[in-house]
């Protein structure tokens, strides 16, 4: 991933670089694996997060 900085602006790269890193699901990815999850909990989460994603494509399918 890149970021460039334009006229020094680093406040401004910075802030760009970590919308981009939050959208990529990085934050997330680190807090997951800052401690041990064991394969059944990890089997659970996954399930639901694969539910919660057809539950918002179905959403938005029905807007449309």
């Amino acid at each position: 991933m890149e970021v460039k900085v334009l006229d020094n602006d680093v406040e401004r790269a910075l802030k760009i670089l970590k919308n981009k890193l939050s959208k990529n699901g990085f934050f997330k990815e680190l807090k997951l694996r800052r401690a041990y999850e064991k394969p059944s909990v990890r089997k659970k989460r996954k399930a639901l997060e694969a539910r919660r994603r057809m539950a918002k494509a179905a959403r938005r399918k029905r807007m449309f």
